[in-house]
């Protein structure tokens, strides 16, 4: 199979090292600190705390800031020891670590957003501040300057957020499942096309500098793999969850793609190898197979005196057929389609072990 899914638990269990407590509210997001055994958490009790293991092995708060708005998001680069918060007041505060995560120093302020900011990320290279908000908009800033350079209005609140460096491409999926892809410039951002592949929201969105492939999850179950590397725009859907992705990681030393659900399930994805691409879904007035007429077809209906029936696709070649002639169910791992999923008699008998 291209993907190895435990629907149950192991027998062997993770141990759990530490549990470091003391937000009194949800806590939006929490990064490890490299080489310290440090963490670093926001929470919507509006405080950043930084926590560093001591020679005792407990985690102990070295840092403590109360911001003026609950912290819906961060963004940390180690290199630089440039903190970047999200409030949500739609401001962006940006922070040096000391070298000893001990101390956090104010740089600036960025009034980026309306309401609510819902992702950052931090580009070194360029030394730009990206960011999306609940207002809907994309906006990007100068972190040296900290002057707003741009930004694009998206067609629903933003829930995903990856950028390329080398191409300057910057990738946005959002809650109505359009993905939009943006070439950006010092001052300036080109539509380059959008993507709707999703009948649910985007979820998350991971991206493969190397191979040039973006993975978008969404609240329809699936993850669609976009080639975006010239091979033809192809699309891949892997299915694999019964709920709805919660969150994608991606290892590129390994090619293999983590995506886990909210029904509890977590899929490692092997992508070094050839999948298929999801066929489109075929519209007709009849099904493809035995000509039998759907139920909105009333002149067939009429004519041959026979009741509509219901339109169903099969996953494989993507035909519009009935439940006679799609009685038949298949895994298909060469497409994604790691659950069993309809397919039509036909491709039923010609789908090989292989496949």
């Amino acid at each position: 199979m291209a993907a190895e899914i435990q629907p149950k638990p192991l027998t062997r269990k993770p141990i759990l090292l530490q549990r470091v407590e003391g937000s009194q509210e949800v806590v939006n997001m929490a990064v490890i600190v490299p080489k310290e055994e440090g963490v670093i958490s926001v929470s919507e009790d509006r405080t950043v705390r930084v926590w560093l293991k001591r020679d005792s092995g407990q985690y102990w708060p070295s840092i403590y800031q109360v911001m003026p708005a609950p912290c819906s998001c961060m963004s940390f680069n180690p290199e630089t020891r440039r903190l970047s918060i999200g409030l949500d007041n739609g401001t962006i505060a940006e922070f040096i670590l000391s070298e000893d995560y001990n101390k956090m120093t104010p740089v600036k302020n960025y009034q980026a957003h309306q309401s609510r900011v819902t992702m950052i990320l931090f580009v070194l290279e360029l030394e730009w501040v990206l960011s999306t908000g609940q207002d809907k908009q994309f906006a990007w800033h100068c972190s040296e300057s900290g002057q707003r350079l741009g930004g694009y209005r998206t067609s629903a609140v933003a829930s995903g957020l990856q950028f390329d460096v080398e191409t300057r491409h910057v990738f946005i999926g959002d809650q109505s499942g359009q993905v939009t892809i943006l070439k950006l410039e010092q001052d300036s951002c080109t539509l380059v096309t959008t993507f709707r592949g999703h009948t649910g929201g985007v979820t998350a969105l991971c991206w493969d500098p190397v191979q040039r492939v973006l993975f978008s999850g969404s609240s329809d179950h699936s993850v669609i793999m976009w080639d975006i590397g010239g091979r033809k725009g192809t699309a891949i859907e892997l299915q694999g969850h019964n709920d709805k992705v919660q969150a994608l990681s991606y290892a590129q030393h390994t090619r293999q793609l983590i995506s886990c659900g909210g029904d509890g399930g977590i899929v490692v994805w092997n992508m070094d190898v050839e999948r298929q691409e999801t066929p489109e879904w075929l519209d007709s007035d009849s099904c493809q197979k035995c000509d039998q007429p759907f139920f909105w077809n009333f002149k067939q209906m009429w004519d041959s005196k026979k009741i509509g029936l219901r339109q169903h696709h099969c996953r494989k070649c993507g035909k519009a057929v009935c439940g006679k002639c799609s009685s038949k169910r298949s895994s298909i791992p060469l497409m994604g389609f790691e659950f069993e999923v309809r397919v039509c008699d036909s491709c039923h008998e010609a789908i090989t072990d292989e496949e």
